[in-house]
């Protein structure tokens, strides 16, 4: 990885333990070039495959990719179609990698809307995977986080009502042991191509107090240079989660 700095990110004291990417730009950097959606789509896992590597290096602990959201059910059905086939075929194609690099893989987002058989697949490869101890890699796929706190609600409300905790007990700890994301650190980066200023649906409970990181620059195009800038923009700033400069001194 082509490094910028003087210093590797690996040898920062100040790294994020969780990166989280909303991966936006893989239709208008195809359209861009007069290519099909679907190109852009293709060359967004190429990305994928190269920014996890990076993050590996790197020593992050956890990548959380949005792969697919609930409201991209709504996409064409052939776009959709494509999608899911590209997901799947690209996670079992680098399945023998990431076991190889110690890569843990995870699904988070609601099973039931997936194919039986896409669904089935990820799940073997993920089973495959379950054995590393060093980066996990989580996908985001059929998720998004108002359904992750509706199905928070029910599931406590479920307790409460069957006697399992009183109404009281409930707090921020409570709520999110409930979430997909349960026993994961909360991200303390969220990186986004493509230079919308938005954070559509992803992990908003959980990007309560992350640094945000925003990029012109469409998914395809994202490179291990670009997400070493964004880590380092993170290390140079101050986390003061409420309190004042001097205090977090």
């Amino acid at each position: 990885m082509t490094k910028s700095n003087d210093i590797s990110i690996e040898q920062h004291e100040n790294l994020p333990r969780h990166v989280a990417i909303i991966m936006d730009g893989n239709g208008r950097w195809a359209q861009a070039r007069g290519l099909d959606r679907s190109e852009g789509h293709t060359e967004g896992v190429k990305t994928v495959r190269r920014i996890t590597e990076a993050a590996s290096c790197a020593g992050i602990e956890y990548l959380t990719l949005y792969t697919f959201s609930t409201e991209n059910w709504n996409r064409p059905k052939a776009e959709v179609d494509a999608l899911m086939h590209l997901i799947v075929i690209a996670i079992e194609r680098e399945t023998p990698d990431l076991i190889k690099n110690n890569v843990r893989l995870r699904m988070i987002g609601d099973k039931s809307r997936m194919p039986e058989e896409a669904l089935n697949r990820l799940e073997r490869c993920i089973e495959e995977t379950s054995g590393g101890t060093g980066l996990t890699l989580v996908l985001a796929i059929s998720y998004s986080s108002r359904w992750e706190i509706v199905e928070a609600c029910r599931r406590i409300a479920s307790n409460v009502t069957g006697g399992g905790m009183q109404l009281g007990e409930i707090d921020d700890k409570v709520i999110s042991g409930n979430l997909s994301t349960a026993g994961m650190p909360d991200p303390d980066l969220l990186i986004r191509t493509g230079g919308d200023m938005r954070v559509s649906n992803f992990l908003l409970w959980q990007i309560a107090y992350s640094e945000i990181y925003v990029t012109q620059t469409y998914w395809p195009d994202f490179s291990e240079q670009d997400f070493h800038d964004a880590i380092m923009s993170y290390a140079g700033r101050q986390r003061r989660f409420g309190l004042t400069g001097e205090q977090v001194k």
